[in-house]
């Protein structure tokens, strides 16, 4: 499932708390991204139109929830990522990180700690 960037900003806010109303949306978002109502509007309906969200009366009142979670949708633009910046392969990203930033100690060691279990899987 394609979200952009600017629905990611609707998902973050139902995945840190939901069922939310439009308003609570609105509140939350808008300030943040200096968005009007009707865009965040816009954003809820086309994300409910990709199933990405649900919308059901609760009180009274229509409240959304996420259908996609976040692990699902971390793993999609991760990969997403990996494929069109580094062919799809993860060691060119972690190099691309060491060359370019400064790793701290214990980012290596937690490096290290991951790449040693791999193998145990397998």
């Amino acid at each position: 499932m394609n979200v952009t960037d600017a629905e990611s900003e609707i998902m973050t806010t139902l995945w840190d708390k939901s069922p939310r109303t439009v308003d609570e949306i609105i509140a939350e978002v808008g300030p943040r991204k200096a968005w009007g109502d009707a865009t965040i509007k816009t954003l809820i309906n086309r994300l409910l139109k990709k199933k990405a969200i649900k919308s059901e009366p609760i009180e009274g009142r229509r409240r959304y929830s996420p259908l996609l979670a976040r692990a699902d949708y971390v793993q999609s633009q991760s990969q997403d990522l990996l494929d069109r910046l580094f062919d799809g392969e993860l060691a060119p990203l972690v190099a691309h990180f060491a060359q370019h930033r400064s790793l701290k100690p214990e980012e290596v060691e937690r490096i290290r700690k991951i790449i040693g279990g791999l193998g145990e899987d397998v």
